[in-house]
């Protein structure tokens, strides 16, 4: 296998975490977060009332398995020896490098973000809520190597192996 094959299944598996860490941990963040409101004296069911979930259901599974097949089109089509490989790699890793853009912002500015949504929501409890302990509640909810560990791998994982994919594809 060539290293632009083997980078980007190591890089497919560190998405496929995603959904494998929600699917195991997930029920005991969103025991945390209900606790948490119910706490705050919010009812504790509200986040499910709006289609909130800590698990591996809806886009929290599809999208990151559907990064991680995308990322393993191309690393089958090298190992088969495909002319195609490169082309599609040079299209999937600038996606998959703006995705994880996207992912990484979306984690800095959590707070700001799910406040603000709250705020559009016109949901009154919903907008009681204090969001920073919610958050901190849920990431308590996860073993401690998730959150930062393992999301920050995640992250060089990705970042460092589209550069070198990219890399080597320009060198090739």
């Amino acid at each position: 296998m060539d290293a632009v094959a083997a980078l980007q299944l190591l890089i497919a598996v560190a998405f496929l975490s995603i959904p494998v860490v929600r699917s195991r941990y997930g029920a005991r963040a969103q025991a945390s977060v209900e606790a948490e409101l119910g706490r705050q004296g919010v009812r504790s069911t509200v986040m499910a009332e709006n289609g909130m979930r800590l698990d591996a259901g809806g886009h929290e599974t599809w999208a990151p398995v559907g990064i991680a097949a995308a990322l393993v089109l191309p690393a089958l089509l090298s190992i088969a020896g495909s002319s195609w490989s490169g082309t599609v790699s040079w299209v999937v890793q600038p996606l998959v490098i703006l995705v994880n853009c996207v992912i990484l912002y979306s984690n800095l500015t959590a707070v700001p973000s799910v406040t603000a949504a709250f705020a559009r929501s016109g949901d009154a409890e919903l907008q009681r809520i204090d969001v920073r302990s919610m958050l901190a509640a849920a990431e308590k909810g996860f073993p401690r190597w998730v959150m930062p560990y393992l999301q920050n791998l995640r992250h060089v994982v990705v970042f460092a192996g589209s550069i070198s994919v990219l890399a080597v594809l320009a060198a090739g």
